[in-house]
């Protein structure tokens, strides 16, 4: 991508912080085999999200408080963000994972 085009997708779109907070403080240390293959659908989303530019980065954050999963998006509103972290395989699976959004007030990229 040309540094123009960069520059015009920077401020035609906003970056968010999401938090996913799984079901359980300990979840990481103590999936189940099933929980073990939604994370992997999780996963497999989110680097769709990424081949299409609107995922920044992704991972497991080691919070002594317990881990959660912190993903940075690139949208155009906290509702497109929001319609992003709603499709995710984890939110949709009824186990009780959700996501906070937060949006960054400036970034250095």
């Amino acid at each position: 991508m040309a540094n123009s085009e960069a520059s015009r997708e920077a401020t035609a779109s906003k970056i968010f912080h999401c938090r996913l907070i799984p079901p359980r403080p300990d979840f990481a240390l103590t999936m189940s085999e099933e929980e073990r293959a939604l994370m992997g659908r999780h996963a497999d989303y989110l680097r769709e999200k990424l081949r299409e530019g609107i995922m920044i980065m992704a991972g497991p954050v080691a919070d002594p408080a317990g881990p959660w999963g912190l993903l940075i998006l690139r949208a155009g509103s906290e509702a497109e963000a929001r319609a992003v972290t709603d499709a995710d395989p984890v939110a949709r699976s009824g186990r009780g994972f959700r996501y906070e959004i937060l949006p960054m007030l400036s970034v250095i990229m």
